[in-house]
């Protein structure tokens, strides 16, 4: 999906959060020369378009004290995947969950769950309330430990004319 290029600058502006200001839409609307009104209504159209999925407050939960993330991978029966997967997404203390493909004969996981706790006992108690909502169609699973952070920030759109990092790793940028 093409976006024109205002709504382009409007991403641009907005992508690495908005601004921590009494009225953050006029600010942004201000940076880029234009009524407070535009942005707020492109940004609405962008969404009904699912360009934009959410706006919203994103915590930091390491400054929360959840230094704790466990990615819990489960084998889930094929037929109830999607419909549990749904359930144990909608968990407060889930935050993302997803299927995935198996790649047999070494990887049966199908169903994977971001839980985040104080530490990993805590991680433990949350995967537990996972394993009894999923019951006898849980065939496995396993918890991974996040070791370090390689990264906390989400899609950021490159600049009009900038060679994105593949390229220039290829040498065509």
């Amino acid at each position: 999906m093409n976006l024109d290029g205002t709504d382009r600058r409007i991403v641009e502006a907005t992508q690495s959060g908005l601004p921590l200001v009494p009225h953050p839409y006029a600010e942004i609307a201000a940076q880029l020369i234009l009524e407070e009104s535009e942005v707020i209504e492109r940004l609405a159209a962008m969404q009904a378009r699912g360009v934009v999925r959410r706006i919203g407050v994103a915590p930091n939960h390491y400054a929360l004290g959840m230094t704790s993330n466990g990615m819990t991978v489960w084998e889930v029966k094929d037929d109830v995947a999607s419909n549990l997967g749904a359930e144990v997404g909608q968990l407060d203390f889930v935050s993302h969950c997803y299927l995935r493909p198996r790649a047999l004969p070494l990887w049966p996981y199908n169903l994977f769950a971001m839980v985040h706790g104080s530490d990993q006992t805590e991680v433990e108690v949350k995967r537990q309330a996972i394993l009894s909502l999923l019951g006898p169609a849980c065939l496995g699973s396993d918890t991974l430990y996040s070791t370090r952070i390689l990264k906390k920030t989400g899609l950021r759109l490159a600049r009009k004319g900038a060679a994105s990092s593949a390229e220039k790793a290829r040498g065509e940028g």
